[in-house]
């Protein structure tokens, strides 16, 4: 599980694997409990998420687009393409 960078105690990771035929670019994010999943589309969406609050989602969405550059570069040198 590489994790792409840390915020706030919250950890943005993806799994090595990622499905067969892999999802399209998305990245999980993880703190205690709670997890989230976001599509890295256009626009950025939330995929999924269990033990985190609206206005904490909206802020690692915020985080996600801030960080999209990033976040693509590490899908894409991790799974070689």
């Amino acid at each position: 599980m590489p994790t792409v960078f840390r915020h706030a105690g919250f950890r943005f990771f993806f799994y090595s694997n990622e499905g067969d035929p892999r999802e399209p670019i998305h990245i999980h994010v993880m703190k205690g409990r709670g997890e989230a999943k976001f599509w890295l589309g256009e626009p950025v969406t939330l995929a999924r998420s269990a033990g985190f609050d609206a206005r904490t989602l909206r802020q690692l969405a915020g985080h996600v687009v801030e960080r999209r550059g990033e976040i693509e570069k590490a899908w894409h040198e991790h799974f070689g393409y």
